[in-house]
């Protein structure tokens, strides 16, 4: 299952069926679950531990040491979950002590060509960055969030569930949850509707979430004011969700 051109560090450990393809290097203190590919010409670097049924497509770079130039070499992690996709020249970087130590991301996500995330991001489950979408250090996704091609985002800022942002967006401030956003600097267009529905948000949901969409962004309110709006209006684990991904910005929201 590893081709006799690949090298595989001796303290490397690979599930029994992990195939490895031509001339890609898999580096000390990584860890492959599972029912993985590996394609060819593809660098793995540890410490980096990949979930089960990973799949990384011809010269992705794969838990390389980060880009911050107060890194020093120290033992920082990657740690990704299971089923993820990487495409062709994506490139995933390892955490920094000056944060978590670790790059954190879960499973079902789909990282299209040429994407990069940089250090200490943590990105939840079941999202889709598409082709080179540009993540700086310190950004936190959440599940389900798609953003285009060529979006850019910059670091510390925070990306609420089922949130999305179009492409060639410049995102330099957070993003609350359910929110779709675009443009250059990056401004709120609206829920997103297409992808609630898709994923089974029910229509009572939907009808708050824009009612308190509203509240947020069109009557003129302070965030403060519109929270209390909100929550006095609504009863529901949707709003409250909306509601906390907006109170923990800490950079502001995208308007």
């Amino acid at each position: 299952m590893i081709h006799p051109t690949a090298l595989v560090d001796p303290t490397a450990r690979l599930a029994d069926d992990v195939e490895v393809g031509p001339f890609s290097i898999i580096g000390a203190d990584v860890t492959i679950g599972a029912g993985s590919v590996i394609g060819p010409h593809v660098v793995v670097k540890g410490p980096t531990t990949l979930g089960e049924r990973t799949r990384i497509f011809q010269f992705a770079s794969v838990g390389e040491d980060c880009q911050d130039k107060k890194y020093a070499g120290e033992p920082t992690r990657l740690v990704m979950g299971d089923d993820n996709v990487i495409r062709e020249g994506a490139t995933i970087h390892r955490g920094t002590v000056q944060d978590r130590s670790e790059t954190t991301i879960g499973s079902r996500n789909l990282f299209m060509a040429y994407v990069h995330v940089g250090h200490d991001c943590v990105i939840g489950s079941d999202c889709i960055l598409a082709n080179q979408v540009t993540l700086a250090g310190h950004v936190t996704i959440g599940d389900h969030v798609i953003l285009g091609g060529l979006a850019a985002v910059h670091q510390f800022c925070h990306f609420g569930d089922h949130a999305m942002a179009g492409g060639g967006s410049i995102i330099t401030k957070d993003t609350p949850a359910y929110i779709m956003i675009n443009g250059n600097p990056a401004e709120a267009r609206g829920l997103n509707l297409v992808g609630l529905k898709r994923r089974g948000f029910s229509r009572e949901a939907i009808s708050a979430l824009t009612a308190a969409y509203k509240m947020v962004y069109r009557q003129g309110l302070t965030t403060e004011q519109a929270l209390a709006e909100m929550r006095s209006c609504f009863d529901l684990p949707e709003i409250a969700h909306f509601a906390a991904s907006i109170e923990r910005s800490t950079r502001g929201i995208t308007r």
